[in-house]
């Protein structure tokens, strides 16, 4: 059985201003995982759905980025309104917000597993 019925993890990496890829953290990630946890915490979920800081997510260009499981969506939250919206809508309501899926990031060059 799941400790949690829904966990959403947001990324609050940061990563040096001049990266080109940008990072979560300077887009306003702390701003968003509280706000997410406070509608969870005010629809009386504490212990039932967790909001947690995340590391890196890998999709940084599509920041700030909340993933959500045990779904395994992903979505691009860029204000406060939207990750209040996703909080009300996923993480209480169990409806997905279409608007912000996140699109799928472009393939970058990886090298194989040693």
């Amino acid at each position: 059985m799941a400790r949690f019925q829904r966990h959403a993890f947001v990324c609050e990496n940061e990563r040096d201003p001049a990266n080109p890829r940008g990072c979560c953290k300077h887009k306003g990630g702390t701003e968003l995982r509280l706000a997410m946890k406070k509608i969870v915490d005010e629809a009386g979920l504490k212990g039932c759905v967790r909001v947690n800081v995340a590391g890196c997510l890998d999709a940084c260009e599509n920041g700030p980025v909340v993933v959500i499981y045990p779904e395994g969506i992903w979505y691009t939250v860029p204000t406060p309104a939207d990750a209040e919206e996703v909080a009300r809508e996923h993480l209480v309501g169990g409806r997905v917000v279409d608007r912000l899926l996140m699109q799928p990031v472009p393939e970058r060059e990886k090298k194989p597993a040693p």
